[in-house]
């Protein structure tokens, strides 16, 4: 898969859950969201494909904003805003 470039917003927060399989990355993910404030940027990097299916899943069921994803061969990387 080629690398998919975006403009990417400037994270308040960073969570990498590289090397972690589903449910793990969405589990820390749950748990980081609650610590950080409202409004905050997240970005979470991940190595799961998984990922491409459940993060945004998770926004759009618990209303945080998926600002931008990104894929560059193995490693996946997305930014949401808290809600």
């Amino acid at each position: 898969m080629e690398k998919q470039q975006v403009d990417t917003p400037e994270a308040d927060e960073v969570l990498d859950t590289c090397g972690l399989f589903c449910p793990e990355p969405v589990m820390m993910l749950h748990n980081k969201v609650r610590d950080i404030p409202v409004g905050a940027v997240l970005e979470i990097i991940a190595t799961d494909p998984a990922t491409q299916r459940d993060i945004p899943k998770f926004c759009h069921f618990l209303g945080h904003e998926l600002l931008a994803q990104e894929v560059d061969g193995k490693l996946f990387r997305y930014w949401l805003k808290t809600s």
